[in-house]
């Protein structure tokens, strides 16, 4: 009995983590085909009620529609020509996270896309641009 009870709670204790990887991988995904292509609605749909954006050391926090609104305006000034994950983790407590490299013909600026659990969904808390 007591053997079995391992075995189950191994196996679910498993399935649950590769879970959780694969919700990371697909949001931290999701969120680099947005900015890639410019697009704030995509961007949106991954907001926590409130995000984080930091433009050049100046960050806020905004409502997710506010975000969109900011990010559609940098996405205007800026239009993407690329964007590449350079590094994806998580933070020791499980947080994921992301830093990349944006290109657009104004220039080049380094990315730090930060995500957390809302409800049992892993949506973006704060997003960083730095001019290179």
């Amino acid at each position: 009995m007591k053997r079995t009870f391992t075995r189950v709670f191994l196996f679910l204790w498993l399935t649950l983590s590769t879970l959780a990887a694969y919700a990371q991988g697909d949001a931290l995904l999701a969120a680099r085909a947005a900015i890639s292509n410019g697009s704030s609605r995509d961007l949106a749909q991954y907001f926590a009620t409130t995000v984080e954006l930091g433009f050049d050391g100046d960050k806020q926090s905004y409502s997710a529609t506010q975000a969109e609104f900011v990010m559609k305006d940098f996405f205007a000034k800026n239009a993407s020509s690329g964007f590449e994950y350079i590094h994806k983790g998580a933070s020791p407590e499980g947080v994921p996270y992301a830093i990349g490299k944006y290109a657009s013909k104004s220039g080049s600026y380094r990315v730090f896309v930060k995500m957390k659990s809302f409800n049992g969904a892993i949506k973006i808390d704060t997003i960083e641009f730095t001019k290179e």
